[in-house]
């Protein structure tokens, strides 16, 4: 009689065990929702902003601003790897 009322308790045991460990990989496998940040909207205009320019020979000295360039096309191009080993 002992050995069954062990054996309950372990398969109880390992049941609430079991329903931790699956709770808590539901709520990792969803991530929290990023804050609300605003977007543009299609042809409206970008917000101004600063970078530090760069050519193939180095950064330049003075910063560059996207609204120094107002009227004309600018693209932007990201080189993640650019200046790495990588």
């Amino acid at each position: 009689m002992i050995s069954s009322s062990m054996s309950a308790v372990g398969k109880l045991l390992l049941g609430v065990a079991l329903v931790a460990a699956t709770s808590a990989s539901l709520g990792a496998q969803q991530p929290a929702a990023p804050p609300a940040t605003p977007t543009p909207e299609v042809g409206s205009m970008a917000p101004d902003f600063t970078v530090a320019g760069a050519t193939r020979y180095g950064l330049l000295r003075d910063s560059v601003r996207l609204s120094d360039f107002r009227g004309q096309t600018v693209v932007l191009a990201f080189f993640f790897q650019a200046r790495t080993k990588g």
